[in-house]
């Protein structure tokens, strides 16, 4: 027999923060653009460097985007099967498997000291390996709470991929200039091999804990938080069902929206910073400082986000960060040519926000619209749109290569940001379900 628990059992934290600790390491995605300023040099692409990183080429703003996107796709299609091994096998599996592929993939980049080698080593087995670790984490620690408490776990355990940057960035500058490139992307693989196996051997699912299937979420403890249980689906949607369903294409489209904006200011941070801190040495010889600040508000977005998505409802939160996030995308390239840095940061703070919060979100509509017993199936599909608006990180490089500047770029990502607020207001949780709740 199911009954609800009294409080949430001491494992249900310790896969939260074992999720949290894999995703530290997993975000490495985020302080991509540490390298990606390190190796462009549009005026010198195709030209061996010397000193530290002798044996490496200069590359193109097109050039440099192109691993990065890679991963990024990869990363996304591997969600897939991530999830089934989480939802079949087990997160343990799922997050050490995925975290020794980032490992091995930082390892060969290192090691080729090539554009070939970043194509294969960050971005095809850095994305296989962030793809099958990520879908562990997340779907492990949601399926411990209720729909009523979903919102701030989520964002707690995303918020550890996008907070990897406030770290990453700053050891990433360490060691790219004492070090050289090659030995930056060696030795943090062997730090990222080592974190996640110890972290995800935590990793457990209530049925692993409880066989008979007698663990039930505590139920919600005040009028506000049931209203937001009652919100949720109470049947689990296999995967072929989901598909059938419009809304599925919609949260898809709108992982796309939120996506977009967020892949345009990550891959291009340290550059930003750069071109608005020209007159301020100590800002553009220290551009790792917006990349730092924005995993920083990454992280935030996706708690932030999570917790007031338990008050307001995840649409209201979903068309919040949009349009807020649309205005400020507007003010980037009023910042760079003012060369104010607060603005900068302001600006740039609020994107971070609005695409952590989109990582929170995601998986809280599918939880919701679909159920928690497959959510790393279900999400994994969802997650497709993520990969899908990598688009933008390489449509920026081009139009900066054509241009010389970002502005059409993020003219273009905040139009698609507004389409995302108006469509987030006529989805709702399928209909098959309302008409099962009135049986």
């Amino acid at each position: 027999m199911t009954v609800h628990a009294e409080k949430v059992p001491t494992q249900a934290w310790v896969t939260t923060f074992a999720g949290v600790a894999v995703n530290l390491c997993l975000g490495i995605l985020y302080a991509w653009s540490m390298w990606s300023a390190a190796l462009t040099n549009v005026d010198r692409a195709g030209q061996p460097m010397s000193g530290l990183n002798e044996g490496w080429t200069y590359l193109t703003n097109a050039q440099a985007a192109t691993p990065f996107s890679i991963c990024m796709i990869l990363f996304a299609l591997l969600m897939i099967p991530g999830g089934r091994i989480q939802d079949k096998i087990s997160p343990k599996f799922g997050a050490t498997l995925g975290g020794l592929f980032l490992a091995s993939g930082c390892i060969l980049a290192g090691l080729m000291q090539s554009y070939l080698g970043l194509i294969l080593g960050f971005g095809i087995l850095g994305g296989i390996g962030m793809g099958i670790g990520y879908a562990a984490p997340t779907p492990a620690a949601l399926k411990w709470f209720g729909p009523h408490r979903r919102g701030i776990i989520a964002g707690m355990v995303v918020g550890g991929y996008g907070g990897a940057a406030l770290y990453i960035s700053p050891l990433a500058k360490y060691l790219i200039e004492n070090y050289g490139i090659s030995k930056s992307f060696i030795y943090l693989g062997i730090f990222f091999a080592a974190v996640v196996v110890i972290a995800g051997q935590l990793l457990k699912t209530p049925d692993e804990v409880y066989p008979d299937g007698s663990y039930s979420p505590p139920a919600p403890p005040c009028p506000r938080s049931s209203k937001v249980a009652e919100a949720a689906t109470q049947r689990d949607w296999q995967a072929k069902e989901m598909l059938k369903t419009w809304q599925f294409y919609a949260l898809l489209f709108m992982f796309v929206l939120t996506t977009q904006s967020g892949m345009l200011i990550i891959a291009n941070a340290a550059g930003i910073l750069k071109t608005a801190g020209a007159k301020i040495p100590f800002f553009a010889e220290n551009a790792w400082l917006l990349v730092a600040y924005g995993g920083l508000v990454n992280a935030s977005g996706r708690i932030g986000t999570g917790c007031y998505s338990d008050k307001i409802g995840r649409k209201n939160s979903y068309t919040l960060n949009c349009v807020v996030s649309a205005v400020c995308l507007l003010l980037v390239p009023v910042a760079i040519k003012s060369q104010s840095i607060l603005l900068l940061f302001i600006v740039v703070g609020n994107a971070y926000w609005q695409y952590g919060g989109g990582l929170s979100l995601m998986p809280l509509f599918t939880g919701d619209f679909y159920g928690a017993k497959n959510l790393g199936t279900n999400y994994g599909l969802i997650f497709l749109g993520w990969g899908l608006g990598f688009f933008m990180a390489k449509l920026g490089g081009i139009i900066k290569d054509l241009t010389g500047s970002l502005d059409y770029a993020f003219y273009l990502s905040a139009g698609l940001l507004v389409i995302g607020a108006v469509l987030a207001q006529f989805v709702n949780r399928p209909a098959w379900i309302k008409k099962e709740a009135t049986v």
